[in-house]
């Protein structure tokens, strides 16, 4: 403590999984050669050396295997603690990275890496070539497997399932270096599922909150599950990389609660951040004629459930057409008009409150839509 303060400790920087599979390759490479070490150099690819411990190793007679525990520092990083392996062998002048048990494939476009390969990425792979290359005698090759026995477990609580990369995790890093709680980090990690639907030509594309969001935009709208983008809390982010890759048509899909802060110029909407749900749901009321006390009960309510029952006992469900209006104007006065917009408003009982025209007409241009069930509910409100 100084000055009546407390002085906030700065959180530990961590390593990649590919920085990992790089000291696991160079150790196991040395072990090869007779080496015996507890820890080994490794080059980031900003030039930096950091010196890695070795968990453990084994040799026989052609081949060696060393493991590295990977260390995420303070980052809440679900591959904390992993054991990746790298198991080498000399070959003739070439050095060749393979994927072993535990490390993914990539099944589908549009990834760093083509279908049908290890899930290493670019950066990993030239880290680990780079790293063992220094420790090889001249002429020689080497070939690398990269494994990581946890990893088809651990995948499961990632993204690779969404992004098509089956079998296990991803050996991941652009700078060997794992920045505690990045913000950027997760949301760049969200990129890749957009170009896996560039890749697939999809004429447009879904963005959703979440996994429940998801699986509602392809039950209930009939959208294919990789036009269906997961953007976590960062919408205005995502609508901007959309531009960037060239989409032209979005669907922003989710639940109400999550949705309305769009509608009230929120684009980044953990509830930390930013709300405004129950003031936009009020104000459009207001102008659909609800009286003061009506409004009073919409701005008290707790939840957006509350303001469901609310607005139906009130006869007001127009308000969430009219929300889901709001929303869309918001996302292309924020894309400065470069995408076509269109809401569809989400109970927390996965039925579809409100959508406003763009949606349908977005539906209509791709050939997705379910139509049916959209039109029970226009009779319902007799349309």
């Amino acid at each position: 403590m100084q000055n009546g303060f407390i002085l906030e400790t700065a959180l530990r920087r961590g390593y990649t999984t590919g920085t990992c599979a790089a000291a696991a390759a160079r150790a196991a490479a040395l072990i090869l050669q007779g080496r015996e070490i507890r820890s080994v150099e490794t080059v980031l690819p900003s030039g930096e050396v950091k010196e890695l411990p070795v968990a453990g190793w084994t040799k026989k007679d052609n081949y060696a295997t060393a493991w590295v525990i990977k260390d995420a520092g303070d980052d809440p990083d679900v591959t904390n603690g992993a054991c990746i392996y790298a198991t080498v062998r000399f070959c003739p002048k070439e050095i060749t990275v393979r994927g072993g048990s535990g490390v993914g494939i990539a099944t589908k476009p549009g990834l760093p890496i083509p279908p049908g390969e290890p899930a290493i990425n670019p950066v990993p792979t030239r880290m680990i070539k780079d790293n063992v290359a220094a420790v090889l005698p001249p002429g020689k090759g080497m070939e690398i497997t990269i494994s990581v026995p946890e990893g088809e477990k651990l995948a499961q609580k990632t993204m690779n399932p969404q992004l098509g990369i089956i079998g296990g995790i991803s050996i991941l890093g652009t700078t060997g270096i794992v920045e505690p709680v990045s913000q950027e980090a997760f949301k760049e990690a969200l990129i890749p599922q957009l170009r896996i639907a560039q890749a697939l030509n999809h004429a447009a594309i879904v963005l959703t909150p979440g996994r429940k969001g998801k699986k509602a935009a392809i039950d209930l709208l009939g959208a294919p599950e990789d036009a269906v983008i997961q953007m976590s809390n960062f919408v205005g982010f995502m609508l901007e990389k959309c531009t960037a890759l060239g989409f032209h048509r979005v669907i922003l899909f989710g639940h109400v609660g999550k949705i309305a802060k769009i509608a009230a110029g929120c684009f980044h909407t953990h509830n930390r951040v930013s709300d405004g749900r129950t003031e936009v749901v009020a104000a459009l009321a207001a102008v659909r004629n609800a009286n003061s006390a009506l409004v009073q009960k919409i701005l008290d309510s707790p939840t957006a459930k509350e303001m469901e029952r609310i607005l139906q006992e009130a006869g007001l469900q127009e308000v969430w057409r009219d929300l889901a209006v709001r929303t869309s104007q918001r996302a292309v006065t924020f894309t400065r008009g470069n995408l076509k917009v269109g809401t569809f408003l989400l109970s927390v009982n996965r039925k579809i409150l409100g959508w406003d025209d763009v949606a349908i007409e977005i539906l209509k241009e791709t050939g997705w839509g379910n139509y049916d069930l959209l039109n029970q509910q226009e009779k319902k409100r007799g349309k």
